[in-house]
């Protein structure tokens, strides 16, 4: 008898259809979806049954939408679903059904930035200093403390979004103002890291980490997104069986079993310091970005997509993992505002990656500009080399332009 497996995907990007695409095609799962906005093509027929809501954020619908679907096909077997800001309430929808999956509890410390690394803390794992602070006051006694820069940013907040470098106090001034810090609503205050920015990246069975892959920021999240022309790449390199890597590995699962994850996929930031000590930047219960997700699959051999339901529906391992490839990602941006009016350099970098061509895609002319560090285009390469996919990745950043107008 077919499991009735219920994913929540308020939105059919390309990016989180891939994910519900290896759903459909899981053994005995019947695919139930509560949606806000239905997919469209051959991608609508990849759900049994889906129910709208209105609001894909809210416990209540949720819950509603799933016990129609309940009462339509029986029992929920599990509850899925990708996104960062979901996960807190996919795991109180569980809760409710009784369904297996991610607690509230452990979800509570991955999305809560200030807890997660109070319980990572505990654990005796090296992390930034931080605090909540909640007015003016509260952040400069902070920034007194630790020393500037230091960093701002929403307690709950995902990847370097809302995140900002306060150098002084006329800055932390503007940035509280600008963030509203109050008593209900504080804002996270870290001291900043420095050093080189790394990922790594895992699938969690049992409780125990069964495989893993690393990537390496160039430059580091903060610092594209404070220059919004800065061209950047995400590099995976094929050697990751070094001492460096060895400890970075024990890091990241050492902060799994604080956090208390049974089964899923995690993506965490981690610094390399000058002195070649390590720190903990944060960890998220989900897959890693778009294109870091696609290339984790690709140098490791295996259909990334399929493996994380695999973790979060069976409890099983897609195996084995084989570091055959490096890849790399460049991120397409350019200086100046308004919408694209053209992208220069393109057949001369195609003309250098050849074959090592993943994936593209290129900025859309009469696009508005995109503000996000992904910026407007992307390119994804590989190569059995990782000096080849890093000369690619320094052709690809010097060669594209994009103008706007």
């Amino acid at each position: 008898m077919a499991r009735n497996v219920v994913f929540v995907q308020p939105f059919p990007s390309e990016a989180s259809m891939r994910f519900v695409r290896a759903a459909a095609r899981v053994a005995d799962v019947k695919l139930l979806g509560v949606v806000h906005a239905m997919p469209i093509g051959e991608d609508r027929r990849l759900y049994d049954d889906a129910v709208h809501v209105d609001d894909p954020t809210d416990a209540k619908e949720t819950i509603a939408a799933i016990d129609l679907l309940r009462r339509r096909h029986g029992a929920p077997f599990r509850i899925l679903g990708t996104l960062e800001a979901m996960q807190v309430m996919l795991a109180e929808v569980r809760a409710h059904f009784g369904v297996l999956g991610t607690s509230v509890e452990t979800a509570i410390l991955f999305r809560e930035k200030a807890r997660m690394k109070d319980a990572l803390r505990a654990a005796g794992l090296p992390v930034a200093s931080h605090a909540l602070v909640a007015s003016l006051g509260e952040a400069r006694a902070f920034a007194d403390e630790v020393g500037y820069p230091i960093i701002l940013k929403p307690p709950a907040g995902m990847g370097a979004k809302a995140t900002f470098r306060i150098v002084d106090d006329a800055d932390l001034a503007r940035a509280i103002a600008g963030l509203r810090a109050s008593g209900s609503a504080p804002v996270l205050a870290e001291e900043m890291l420095r050093g080189k920015e790394h990922s790594f990246e895992t699938i969690t069975t049992g409780g125990e980490v069964r495989a893993w892959s690393f990537s390496r920021y160039l430059p580091g999240c903060l610092e594209v997104l404070e220059n919004p022309w800065m061209q950047w790449a995400v590099l995976l390199p094929r050697e990751i069986d070094t001492p460096f890597h060895d400890r970075a590995r024990d890091l990241g699962v050492a902060a799994i079993r604080a956090l208390g994850l049974r089964d899923g996929m995690t993506h965490m930031e981690f610094f390399e310091r000058e002195d070649g000590t390590l720190a903990i930047g944060e960890i998220a219960q989900r897959p890693p970005g778009p294109q870091l997700c696609q290339m984790t699959g690709v140098v490791n051999g295996i259909d990334i997509y399929r493996a994380w339901v695999r973790a979060v529906v069976d409890g099983e391992l897609d195996a084995p993992w084989k570091r055959t490839f490096a890849a790399g990602c460049a991120y397409v941006r350019g200086t100046g505002h308004g919408r694209v009016a053209g992208v220069r350099g393109v057949r001369e970098t195609h003309a250098a990656i050849g074959d090592a061509l993943v994936e593209a895609k290129l900025p859309e002319l009469g696009a508005p500009k995109n503000d996000s560090y992904e910026g407007d285009g992307y390119v994804v390469l590989r190569s059995e080399s990782t000096a080849k996919v890093v000369s690619l990745l320094k052709t690809t950043v010097e060669t594209i332009r994009v103008l706007y107008a």
